[in-house]
């Protein structure tokens, strides 16, 4: 029960934490008239996958392989079966064409990337490990994918709005280093109370780090996504989701391999083709008609159910 309590400390860390970080960085950006362009590329794109990012920085400097990688593929299947799903039931999404052309491919080619290299058992005869030059391949995709994120932004001549909160430097030094300070307190709460939950229950690191875990991390894109389908605004909804998971794949995976290889656990790669696969249902969904349907996001939570049901059986 403490163990529960103190992931569930950790996830509100996570959350207050990313939060701050974003709202006193781009405060100091800002004065220091940093092109919104920037702030939005940098700050705010860090902050929704932060608690991604610190949950396997701890835990791939302490050696817990199936925490790193089930934090990242778990995130990321939620992000599209359930954050997708229930942001779909609320309200149909009409996707953008250079998101069906371009970033949901891009995703899928993510995804595929992160399957083929974690499979060096079928492919080299060794066993399956994510190894420090993988990580560094993962993060060379990722510099390519963040030069065509920036020509597209850049090649959209009007200047975008960036709301920004009402600090004084000093308030906003204090808000971002408040804010690293609880992402980095959360990171460690939940990596200790996962380790600790998953022995007592005698439930693989996982399992849990796929489930219980990754919710936690995705919090933000949730809340983001599901505020952008109440005032219907699909670019929001869906560029979420999906920059979200080629993020996470290639920068945060990319990140956890160079820091230490990622040794892959025994049936993890029904969890990254699940992850493919999903990826590959969102493109067909809205390959015809650039619409993700509520019947879509049915599919979507159903999926997410059997995926469930087979984890825990």
């Amino acid at each position: 029960m403490l163990s529960i309590l103190i992931l569930l400390l950790g996830v509100i860390f996570l959350v207050v934490g990313a939060n701050c970080l974003v709202d006193g960085a781009s405060v100091i950006a800002k004065k220091f008239n940093i092109p919104n362009i920037v702030i939005g590329l940098t700050i705010v794109a860090f902050g929704t996958s932060a608690p991604e990012l610190v949950v396997n920085i701890i835990s791939a400097m302490n050696g817990h392989s199936a925490i790193t990688l089930g934090n990242v593929i778990g995130s990321n299947i939620i992000n599209i079966l359930i954050i997708l799903g229930i942001t779909t039931i609320i309200y149909p999404l009409n996707i953008a064409k250079n998101t069906i052309r371009y970033e949901i491919p891009i995703s899928i080619i993510a995804a595929g990337f992160v399957l083929y290299l974690s499979n060096d058992m079928f492919l080299k005869g060794i066993p399956n490990v994510l190894s420090v030059a993988d990580g560094w391949i993962l993060l060379l995709l990722f510099a390519l994918f963040l030069v065509y994120n920036t020509y597209l932004v850049v090649s959209n001549k009007e200047e975008s709005q960036l709301v920004v909160k009402n600090y004084s430097t000093p308030i906003a030094v204090l808000v971002t280093i408040a804010g690293f300070a609880l992402l980095v307190f959360g990171g460690r709460f939940i990596v200790d109370s996962a380790v600790n939950i998953a022995r007592n229950f005698e439930v693989s690191e996982r399992i849990i780090s796929l489930t219980i875990v990754s919710l936690g991390t995705s919090l933000p894109e949730l809340a983001t996504s599901v505020v952008a389908a109440f005032k219907k605004n699909a670019d929001i909804a869906i560029g979420n989701v999906v920059g979200s998971n080629i993020f996470n794949a290639l920068f945060i995976l990319g990140i956890s391999g160079v820091i230490n290889p990622i040794d892959i656990p025994a049936g993890s790669n029904v969890d990254l083709i699940l992850n493919l696969v999903t990826s590959m249902l969102l493109l067909l969904f809205v390959l015809r008609k650039s619409v993700l349907k509520r019947y879509h996001g049915i599919i979507f939570i159903g999926i997410y159910i059997g995926y469930l049901i087979y984890l825990f059986k």
